[in-house]
């Protein structure tokens, strides 16, 4: 990966409790851990996926 990679800056803007165990992994997954918790990742297509699927708990920020 090169070093100028793209970088995306997600935060977990809704609770994943009570949600379906295939969001709240992808939650996890991405590194989240509590309500406004926010962490900056490289822009590939396994991160989208995973964002994509629980897109209605983040916040997604294109650097």
């Amino acid at each position: 990966m090169s070093k100028t990679a793209k970088q995306i800056k997600v935060t977990l803007v809704r609770s994943p409790f009570g949600r379906l165990k295939v969001h709240r992994d992808c939650v996890r997954g991405l590194g989240l851990r509590r309500l406004r918790h926010s962490v900056t990742l490289n822009d590939t297509p396994e991160v989208r996926g995973m964002i994509k699927n629980a897109s209605f708990l983040l916040r997604v920020e294109e650097n």
